[in-house]
């Protein structure tokens, strides 16, 4: 997924604390989930920046005037011009066993970033993690960075300007952020090569349906690293949602994704590459996996529609207008399935970069009519049987339920 944005900011030719610019001014915290407090410190200290092998001084004081923040060294900021060398700086090795680089790199010592510098950290991410191109697959080191970049970030403070970064990073792998139930202890490494995620004989894969035969993928349940040790997509998400425009880089993908999703489906709304072998995969029709996988994403948009009632309720989101104005600024419009099945089979990449279909309309932030107007569209210009359709509304319409009422923050 390509962007073109950049920050403004002077960068510091070595990392350093500043006074942040009026206009920089780091918004009401109170943010995402509990945060452990960190007392300030009188006197200096230093912390030790990896990829840039320099000592960065931070300079703390308990003065309540301008907060100082920290600044990246320029070492660390090219990253973010060189996917390379960026992945490279992030990638945890085969099985993860270095997770602590990336957590080193991307939050500092829990530092207060200034925010032009969090938007720098978030284009590292992306180069690191996204794929180089339309039609492009992510590759094994691709995959295991962002492993390693949802390990650094679980249960921490994203820093103010990183966070469309980051959400540009899950959407890239938004089929197997979509897959993540948990951690599994079947998992055998961070990352899987495509050879392991093509289908069987039986068309069963684990990785998801309609997956690119080129593509690495990565796999959030993956736990050898250290016993301790968590790539929560789903969390990751909860840190996220509270920034309009990686909001809407999230939805716009979950939106996007059900369109990709359904134009692959035969007429019957059933995987057209499954057939079921019942004493094997334990699924038993060609349905039950497509039923599996729409119910998780109408999950994952009743979780977003979640996440931003409740941080409009205690305060994270202190304008709800505002914010839902900025959301419908940064969203690129609304998705729509071809009218006839599709067999191709594009990278995780091409998903999120999906082109929108046309302008949205007014019920933006109403997920469950954004679900089901795709769904009727598709299911009238496809003759999908109305017993069928109103099998997956109802599937879809508890789901988006559960993740709208029943998932925790």
């Amino acid at each position: 997924m390509n962007t073109t944005d950049s920050a403004g900011g002077t960068e510091a030719t070595d990392g350093g604390l500043t006074a942040p610019p009026a206009e920089e001014a780091e918004p009401p915290v109170g943010r995402f989930r509990p945060l452990r407090k960190h007392p300030l410190l009188a006197s200096a200290v230093a912390v030790v920046v990896l990829a840039a092998a320099v000592t960065v001084p931070l300079i703390l004081t308990g003065s309540d005037d301008a907060k100082p923040c920290w600044r990246l060294p320029a070492s660390t900021a090219a990253l973010a011009k060189d996917p390379a060398a960026a992945t490279r700086a992030l990638d945890p090795g085969d099985y993860a066993a270095d997770t602590d680089r990336a957590a080193k790199l991307l939050v500092p010592a829990n530092a207060n970033v200034c925010a032009a510098d969090a938007r720098i950290l978030g284009r590292v991410v992306e180069a690191a993690t996204l794929a180089t191109g339309a039609g492009k697959a992510h590759t094994m080191a691709q995959a295991r960075s962002a492993y390693a970049v949802a390990v650094a970030l679980d249960d921490r403070h994203v820093p103010v300007g990183m966070a469309p970064g980051v959400a540009r990073m899950l959407a890239d792998y938004v089929v197997d952020a979509s897959a993540y139930s948990g951690a599994d202890k079947r998992a055998t490494a961070a990352a899987v090569p495509p050879s392991m995620t093509r289908p069987d004989k039986n068309g069963y894969t684990p990785f998801g349906r309609f997956l690119d035969p080129r593509e690495a993928h990565v796999d959030f349940g993956y736990s050898g690293g250290a016993p301790d040790e968590e790539a929560d997509p789903e969390r990751l998400v909860n840190s996220l949602a509270a920034d309009p425009e990686a909001f809407a880089v999230l939805y716009d993908t979950y939106r996007a994704y059900l369109a990709y999703y359904l134009e692959r489906l035969t007429s019957q709304a059933g995987d057209p590459d499954e057939r079921p072998n019942h004493s094997k995969s334990g699924w038993n029709q060609p349905t039950d996996l497509p039923d599996f996988d729409l119910r998780h994403l109408a999950e994952d948009v009743g979780r977003l529609m979640k996440l931003r009632a409740s941080y409009a309720r205690d305060g994270t989101i202190p304008d709800l207008a505002a914010f839902d104005a900025s959301v419908r600024k940064h969203t690129r419009g609304a998705f729509r399935p071809a009218s006839g099945q599709l067999d191709t089979r594009p990278p995780m990449g091409d998903i999120a970069d999906r082109p929108a279909a046309g302008p949205m309309d007014s019920t933006l932030m109403d997920g469950r009519h954004q679900l089901f107007t795709v769904l009727d569209g598709w299911a009238k210009e496809r003759g999908v049987p109305a017993r069928r359709l109103a099998d997956i509304k109802q599937l879809m319409d508890e789901w988006y339920v559960d993740g709208l009422w029943l998932i925790a923050y």
